[in-house]
């Protein structure tokens, strides 16, 4: 099991940059694929961003490509989302999630542990 806690949120103007943080718990963080998730008010979970178990790999949902990085150091047990020129309709509260997955899963049923979000506004 995986405990999972998020920093790095708050209030940006659009345009602006972010990053956020995910610490996990445990001794077998390199076990699991990483993955962001954003929900804004009114609206369901969606998917942002997940990296494989190795950091190999990753894959962005379209509306975040080319402006979000996600990154994980196995060393500090820690995913990052870089969040780079961000737009209003990026506002939400993002979640850190792990999956014990082999590839890159982006459905929020794949991923059983879930951090308890970090707030994301962005003012335009």
């Amino acid at each position: 099991q995986v405990q999972l806690v998020e920093s790095g949120g708050g209030l940006v103007q659009a345009g602006g940059s972010l990053r956020l943080s995910c610490a996990a718990s445990g001794r077998t963080f390199s076990s699991y694929a990483m993955g962001w998730f954003r929900q804004a008010p009114g609206k369901e979970r969606e998917f942002v961003a997940t990296i494989n178990r190795s950091g190999g790999s990753t894959y962005y949902a379209g509306s975040v490509k080319g402006r979000f990085t996600i990154s994980r150091d196995s060393a500090q047990n820690t995913v990052y989302l870089q969040m780079n020129s961000l737009k209003p309709e990026d506002t939400a509260l993002y979640y850190c999630a792990a999956a014990l997955a082999v590839g890159l899963p982006i459905a929020n049923y794949a991923y059983p542990y879930w951090g308890q979000g970090t707030q994301v506004t962005v003012s335009s």
